[in-house]
């Protein structure tokens, strides 16, 4: 019988006696029987949709106070928790790279010893990266190595020339910074820890059991509630922000290639009409995914994606700036790894001076910017990564999790991000990229490096590449929450949870961007992500202590797994 085990064993030790126990297998999280939330906690449930309804009726009700109070709570948070966010973030790439090479971690196995992978490594790879990066790397790869290329922390302290052949090198260490091992140490982090006490203990696959260790029976009610409620806000907001991003790219693309002026405004962002007919598109498509579930739907979505984002990159490798795009992915990977310890712990605070101000504002509107929104994804992708990841040793899952998409990440940077670069130092583009937005950057590459009838198919396969990767982010989380209101329970699928979430998403993104376009979506999220920091930083601390404790257990002969414990 799964139970609560109260019988200690008394382990012999060099500096003292340890009475150790069984771990704890069983977490009661209450759910409702019967009625329109069977099988969900209420409480999780009711209060997450009323929170994120009180934000899409206040952002469209009141936009003006929405947009001033947001905007100073993050002026409060970027000035206050700057350290915060760069620190922490730090700490969850040490501690993955230790948990990984670690003798007393890295072999252990999530689940049982006889457990193996579900899903092909092919799959896996797939999925993880289609939930994890896929939509914002589409939008990034070419528009973060030239906004660097224009102005980087070299360039504000006056070290180089802005839009210069010095700047492609530091232009790489950033980007590669942002969108290497800490997104990835911070999904990876969440998705361990749910999933060691969820296939070890046979706890719920929610966010809640990750803190088990440290607060043990206590998490079965308010506390509980309150940390899964965080999470569900901060997966809300964090996947806003991505299908934000992925929306405004998406119109970008369909004007490019149909020739649609109606879809832009005068200033090229996208009109409301084609965001609210984006947005049911997508959303649309995304639902129907959801309800056909990992193993089908998500999964056969994940392995197109991955198809067209080879092709895309072969294409990119044979036809774009080829030699200068590998010398700025072979160097830029040199860079990120000797600067990393500088670049992880630095931090830059207003101090007054033009240099010191201008340095802040920099690391805020993006290296803190991006630790929050790794972090606000951090729950949708960690518990996804968990439940793709059953019966793999704790080393194979973070270097599979963290290595894997990193060097996929900088691949797309260089080779993409490199023809850009190139384009505008020959001078072939003039201006014609670092001129347009950033939704519109890529597209804007194409028509420069190409004929216009080969352009427009490469944008039309694009738009294709990136509605697949926007319908796995959102169909993924939809489940996600679903399956954190329903206590880690993935049975219950009633469909109109499954409807709510997906509308909940779509109006969200649709509000903050008509009313405030994507800074407003950027500073919702931001906020969001930072009580789920916390979160975040206790998963760590918990997941440690029951590996220590796990050891000792073994030393001792006290049942470890779930499977132990009879």
């Amino acid at each position: 019988m799964r139970a609560r085990e109260t019988t200690a064993t008394t382990f012999e030790r060099k500096e003292g006696r340890v009475d150790l126990k069984p771990p704890l297998t069983q977490l009661d999280i209450p759910t409702t029987d019967g009625g329109f939330y069977d099988g969900f906690t209420r409480t999780v449930a009711v209060s997450g949709k009323i929170i994120i309804g009180a934000l899409i009726f206040w952002a469209v009700a009141f936009p003006q106070n929405a947009g001033n109070l947001l905007n100073a709570i993050n002026e409060a948070i970027l000035a206050t928790f700057n350290y915060w966010y760069v620190w922490t973030s730090a700490f969850f790439v040490v501690l993955c790279l230790l948990l990984a090479l670690i003798p007393a971690s890295r072999r252990m196995r999530l689940g049982e010893p006889e457990d193996r992978p579900e899903f092909t490594n092919f799959s896996w790879f797939s999925m993880m990266f289609g939930a994890g990066v896929g939509v914002g790397m589409l939008t990034y790869s070419t528009g973060e190595p030239i906004s660097h290329f224009q102005t980087n922390p070299a360039v504000i302290q006056g070290l180089i020339a802005g839009s210069s052949a010095e700047t492609v090198r530091p232009a790489y260490e950033w980007s590669f910074l942002h969108w290497g091992l800490t997104p990835w140490a911070c999904y990876a982090l969440t998705g361990l820890a749910l999933a060691y006490f969820s296939y070890r203990r046979g706890l719920p696959l929610t966010i809640r059991s990750g803190l088990t260790s440290l607060f043990g029976s206590r998490l079965e009610g308010p506390l509980g509630h309150v940390v899964d409620i965080v999470a569900v806000v901060a997966t809300v907001l964090g996947v806003s922000q991505t299908l934000g991003y992925g929306v405004e790219q998406f119109v970008a693309g369909v004007a490019r290639v149909s020739g649609g002026a109606w879809l832009l405004n005068d200033d090229s962002t996208a009109s409301a009409a084609a965001v609210i007919t984006a947005l049911v598109v997508i959303v649309g498509a995304s639902t129907l995914s959801a309800m056909s579930g990992v193993g089908r739907g998500i999964k056969w979505l994940s392995n197109i994606n991955t198809g067209l984002s080879i092709f895309v990159l072969l294409f990119f490798l044979i036809f774009g700036a080829t030699l200068f795009s590998l010398q700025a992915l072979f160097v830029g990977i040199w860079d990120y790894l000797t600067t990393l310890p500088w670049k992880l712990t630095t931090v830059w605070s207003a101090d007054g001076t033009e240099s010191g101000n201008e340095l802040a504002a920099w690391q805020g509107s993006w290296t803190i910017f991006y630790w929050a929104w790794w972090i606000a994804f951090a729950p949708f992708v960690g518990l996804f990564l968990a439940r793709i990841s059953k019966g793999r040793t704790i080393r194979e899952y973070i270097l599979g999790a963290m290595i894997v998409p990193s060097a996929v990440c900088f691949t797309w940077f260089a080779l993409v991000g490199g023809t850009a670069i190139s384009l505008e130092l020959t001078g072939q583009a003039q201006g014609a990229i670092v001129g347009t937005g950033l939704s519109d950057q890529l597209y804007a590459t194409l028509a420069v490096m190409l004929p216009a009838g080969l352009a427009t198919l490469m944008s039309a396969v694009v738009v294709v590449l990136l509605l697949t990767y926007l319908v796995t982010s959102v169909d993924s989380a939809v489940l996600i929450i679903n399956t954190i209101n329903a206590a880690g329970d993935e049975g219950p699928k009633a469909r109109p949870h499954i409807l709510f979430w997906g509308v909940a998403l779509a109006l969200v993104v649709g509000a903050l961007l008509i009313v405030g376009g994507l800074s407003a979506i950027q500073t919702a999220m931001i906020v969001g992500a930072l009580p789920f920091s916390f979160v975040m930083m206790l998963m760590g601390l918990s997941l440690v202590k029951a590996i220590i404790m796990d050891n000792l257990r073994k030393q001792a002969d006290v049942p470890r797994t779930v499977g132990t414990i009879n």
